[in-house]
Parts: C-alpha cells; sequence; structure tokens
C-alpha cells in the first residue's frame, strides 16, 4: 500500500522542465490539432483582412488627392462632386470594416488559448448547466405542487369541521 496513489491523494503541481540549466513552466506537450488548425486558418485570414485594410486605405487616400483639385475645379458640378464624396466615404468605412474584421479575428485567436477550453469542453458544460436547472426547475414546480395540494386539503378539511360544528349548534 505505500507506492499506491488512490484519486484523492494526487498532489496537481505546475509541471517543471529544466532546459539549459534553467526552470521553464512551459508546458510539456505541444498544442492541440484544433489550436493549430485554429492558428494555421485564422492568422492568414486575419492578416489578408488587414492587408486588405491598408490597401484600401492608401486607394481612397489616392483617389481624394486625385478627386479634390478636380472637384475644386468643376465646382459648378455638384452630380461628380456627390459621386467623389460618396465614393470616399465607401472607401473609408470598406477600410474600417476590414480592419475591424482583422483585428477581431486575432482578439478571438488570444481568447481562444487564454480559455484553454475546446468548444466541445464549453458545450458540454453548457448542456449539463442546462440540464441542472431544468431539474431544479422541475423539482421546485413539484414541491409547489404539492404545496399547493396540501393547501387545498388543509381547506377542505377546515370547512369539512366547520360545517359539522355549524350542524350541532
Amino acid at each position: 500500500m505505500g507506492d499506491r496513489q488512490y484519486p484523492h491523494q494526487v498532489q496537481v503541481h505546475p509541471s517543471t522542465r529544466y532546459e539549459g540549466g534553467m526552470r521553464t513552466l512551459l508546458p510539456q506537450k505541444g498544442p492541440s490539432t484544433s489550436q493549430v488548425l485554429a492558428i494555421a486558418t485564422l492568422v492568414p485570414v486575419g492578416g489578408i483582412l488587414l492587408g486588405l485594410a491598408g490597401l484600401t486605405l492608401i486607394g481612397t487616400i489616392i483617389g481624394l488627392c486625385v478627386a479634390t483639385p478636380l472637384f475644386l475645379l468643376f465646382s459648378p458640378v455638384l452630380v461628380p462632386a456627390a459621386i467623389t464624396v460618396a465614393l470616399a466615404v465607401t472607401g473609408f468605412l470598406t477600410s474600417g470594416a476590414f480592419g475591424l474584421t482583422g483585428l477581431s479575428s486575432l482578439s478571438w485567436i488570444v481568447n481562444y488559448f487564454k480559455q484553454g477550453r475546446t468548444t466541445m469542453e464549453q458545450l458540454d458544460y453548457t448542456k449539463r448547466r442546462l440540464q441542472e436547472r431544468v431539474a431544479d426547475a422541475t423539482a421546485t414546480v413539484g414541491q409547489k405542487t404539492k404545496d399547493v395540494g396540501q393547501t387545498i386539503q388543509n381547506t377542505a378539511q377546515q370547512g369539512k369541521e366547520n360545517a359539522r360544528t355549524d350542524v350541532k349548534t
């Protein structure tokens, strides 16, 4: 029995490794397959979207630089001016959308790895919590139904006793 450990006796310590004479707290195993796939998919997507945001911003600025002198020279012509302003606004909004999408993708990756849980673990946890809440709600409704039934029975019992005392008097 001396070397045998029971599950409730296992002690958990941070894993430490010695690399080159230095102590480290890095995990001993590599990333999981889902983590590698998430990085392999989302990092290029985020990078491409950030690149598109930059290109769109540069194109919009160049378009404004070209259109501004034309706008000043041909200011009486309002339709081209309105089109230029609409295109400039569209360019800035598109650039912002690409930038936000790229940054949110990278932010999601960081949060995903900070949480340390997989999606399946989160779904299992949510399912268990939902089952517990349904069981609690069912038990509460059952108890309230019993209480109401007892109250009705007591009221009926008192009504019978009152009726008997009225008949006797």
